[in-house]
């Protein structure tokens, strides 16, 4: 079935580049006339912050793949794990709870609690993963920035970060749209958005919401009922204003109320024989509650420019599940988690457009900024097991308490980076950041009734770090930038809410990543191709481990040592106007170094956990004018990745497999409708598996991906 699936994959993009591209419509949006009333087709120009300020993303020296608005609409991106199916070596682990979505870059992550990939929301880290995977609406852009970061934005970007940005509110009109999908399992999906200005060019407000809900995929085969339901409102409220043309403060508040079903968590063997079936004697439930508003101000001087954002993030999850995942009363586990954030970022740098010049050939930009967070996070569960499953002695029911644990995170850091230009042709520059921790941990670990005594653990920790990274830049031409990099990472170590005795704390990690890249822009900027390679080496790697004593729990510990090597391709191309094509491929090799252990095991030389080897995604969009106002479109979309292992010690693996979505419809200037059907040819696949020995026949636990969906979608637009 993989085969076929890759065969017709293969069909339909072939078929594409044989079509004639004349055959389309001209888009103005899309087009340029040149002097003599020629058509210029281009790509548009797409503008990163990668490195905290906006430049051209064909120019940045850094690994980065942009998701704009455009293909967030066309390709209707519902989540950010969607949209990294456009990113070479980007992976989301995550769970059918949306709360559990970890991203892992060219190899590297690790535990919610402590990710390797961090998500930036307008500018505001989210500290733990629990909050970066939201319901997107009003987003301008997401950018996937690969390779450490730690020298411009600090700690937990040793493997990149995730950049979302808010579309602004409009200062000189107002704007709305509204639309909504419906489908099979039951889906329904409205979303609406207005934005316009109170005052003209002074002040503005946006205003988006929306209700997305969904049966889940996976049936309780005991009663009957699905488990792995999806239920959520989620809003953003914004307001711009601008007090003078150099001046602008923008207030944003996120929210989201997400009621969802169970995990939908089975024995391997199992979903692999009879895919998204279950049998639990009890189903339970997994909420999350989010509110997010940030505060933003900047000012663009003629030699300076200020920015300063400050974010607080507040959210809290409740689930209840059936801890067993059988149809025997054995455990359940109900799980409470609170986390508030509170982060103040303040820049300043040389304005964007004018370098001080030093000599008549070397110029100087430059940036330099502080930052200071605070974290706190609380937690409590309740395991509960039937009689006998704790010991064939004990004939009572037994309510284990583990973990309650409350963690409180604080720190600062200071950074500044140098960029020396020499003449029109090369640029060097030197960033540097120092960041400091202060760490603490409350632990207890209680019985009821009291089988063994309770532990208590207070401890306390101090870490310190500084990161450099040297960077060069040679401009061919104006179409083509080489650039080299040599940067260090680190990810924050802590203290784990549960562990096993003796596995409380877990240290820092450290690496080193080379890279080296060619950006370039073909045939008046109608294709853009590039190509990166870097090495990656790190040391006392942080790996994310479940508790042997406690199932459904995990904590992170250290092995000695990793490498990850690899490259990444990326193609866009605009062929004709209202013809678009795309495709990237990512490679990585991912190991352990010598003498590593993972939980205690040796796993030198395997590979590491939940990271395919390659990642493949094509496809493209086209447009036919069948009148003046109204337009054709159809739309493919094909993601493949390569073979992964659940666990560290390569026990249990998912082959490759194809993803093929596509969608065609018919859109006015205001209105438009189109059907749409993703994962067509039905792939079985279980991107998401665990060890669970003793309760689980074959020894790990996993949920299959999400099975064919298909439905149709309208909306209008002002």
């Amino acid at each position: 079935k993989k085969g076929m699936n890759m065969r017709i994959a293969a069909l339909v993009i072939g078929a594409t580049l044989l079509i004639n591209p004349a055959a389309f419509g001209q888009s103005q949006a899309q087009t340029q006339t040149n002097a003599d009333g020629t058509v210029r087709v281009q790509l548009p120009v797409l503008t990163v912050t990668a490195q905290k300020e906006l430049e051209d993303a064909q120019v940045a020296p850094v690994g980065v793949t942009v998701v704009p608005k455009a293909l967030i609409d066309d390709a209707n991106i519902r989540s950010v794990s969607e949209a990294g199916d456009y990113a070479p070596n980007v992976f989301f682990n995550e769970f059918s709870a949306r709360k559990l979505s970890n991203a892992r870059f060219r190899g590297v992550g690790s535990s919610p609690a402590n990710p390797g990939v961090t998500t930036y929301i307008d500018g505001v880290p989210q500290l733990h993963a629990n909050s970066s995977s939201l319901e997107l609406t009003d987003v301008d852009q997401i950018e996937f920035v690969r390779g450490p970061q730690s020298a411009l934005f600090g700690r937990n970007t040793l493997g990149g970060l995730i950049n979302i940005t808010s579309s602004r509110p409009s200062l000189r009109g107002w704007h709305g749209a509204v639309s909504g999908p419906f489908g099979n399992f039951g889906t329904a999906d409205v979303r609406g958005s207005i934005s316009g200005p109170v005052v003209a060019d002074k002040l503005a407000v946006g205003f988006s919401m929306g209700h997305a809900s969904r049966d889940g995929f996976t049936v309780n085969d005991i009663s009957g009922n699905s488990l792995d339901s999806r239920s959520a409102f989620f809003s953003k409220s914004q307001l711009l204003w601008t007090p003078a043309s150099n001046w602008e403060a923008r207030a944003i508040v996120t929210t989201e109320r997400a009621r969802d079903g169970d995990y939908a968590l089975n024995d391997l063997d199992a979903l692999r024989s009879t895919p998204f079936h279950a049998a639990r004697d009890f189903e339970g439930h997994t909420n999350r509650d989010i509110v997010a508003p940030t505060f933003s101000v900047r000012h663009t001087g003629s030699s300076i420019e200020l920015s300063a954002t400050t974010g607080i993030v507040s959210w809290e999850t409740d689930d209840a599940t059936d801890l067993d995942y059988s149809p025997y009363p054995l455990a359940r586990r109900t799980n409470n988690e609170q986390n508030l954030q509170f982060t103040q970022e303040v820049r300043v740098a040389s304005a964007k457009d004018r370098r001080v010049p030093l000599t008549d050939t070397v110029t100087l930009k430059w940036q330099a900024g502080a930052s200071v967070f605070r974290q706190a996070y609380d937690q409590e569960a309740v395991n509960t097991y039937s009689p006998f499953v704790l010991s064939q002695f004990i004939n009572f029911p037994v309510s284990q308490l583990t973990p309650q644990a409350e963690l409180d995170d604080r720190g600062f850091g200071l950074y500044a980076e140098t960029t020396f230009g020499f003449g029109t042709k090369f640029d060097a520059s030197v960033a540097l950041r120092s960041d400091f921790e202060h760490k603490e941990a409350s632990l207890l670990t209680a019985y009821t009734p009291a089988i063994a005594s309770s532990t208590i653990v207070t401890a306390e920790e101090d870490f310190n770090d500084v990161s450099p990274q040297f960077t060069a830049s040679y401009y061919v031409s104006s179409d083509h930038t080489l650039y080299a990099t040599a940067a260090r990472g680190f990810k924050a170590g802590g203290f784990n809410a549960a562990s096993p005795t003796g596995s409380e704390a877990y240290d820092e990690e450290h690496s080193w990543n080379y890279e080296g890249g060619l950006k370039t822009l073909w045939f008046d900027r109608r294709m853009a191709m590039n190509a990166t390679v870097f090495h990656l080496r790190w040391n006392e790697m942080q790996v994310n481990l479940p508790n042997p004593f406690v199932p459904g729990q995990f904590y992170i510990a250290n092995a000695a040592g990793a490498t990850s090597t690899g490259l990444e391709l990326e193609m866009n191309a605009r062929i004709a106007p209202g013809c678009d094509i795309f495709a990237g491929v990512g490679y990585t090799n991912a190991t352990f170094g010598d003498d590593s252990l993972s939980g205690g095991m040796p796993v030198a030389g395997n590979r590491l956990s939940n990271t395919p080897n390659y990642t493949t995604d094509f496809g493209g969009q086209y447009t036919v004018a069948l009148t003046s106002r109204v337009n054709l479109y159809g739309r493919a979309d094909i993601s493949i990745k390569g073979g992964l292992y659940y666990d560290d010690a390569n026990t249990e693996q998912q082959e490759a497999y194809s993803l093929s979505n596509f969608r065609a419809g018919v859109r006015g200037r205001r209105v438009f409708a189109e059907a749409w059907l993703r994962n067509a040819f039905d792939t079985h696949y279980i991107p998401l598996a665990f060890a669970y020995p003793g309760l689980a026949p074959s020894g790990f636990v996993g949920e299959n991906g999400a099975p064919r969906t298909f439905g149709v979608r309208a909306g209008v637009s002002f």
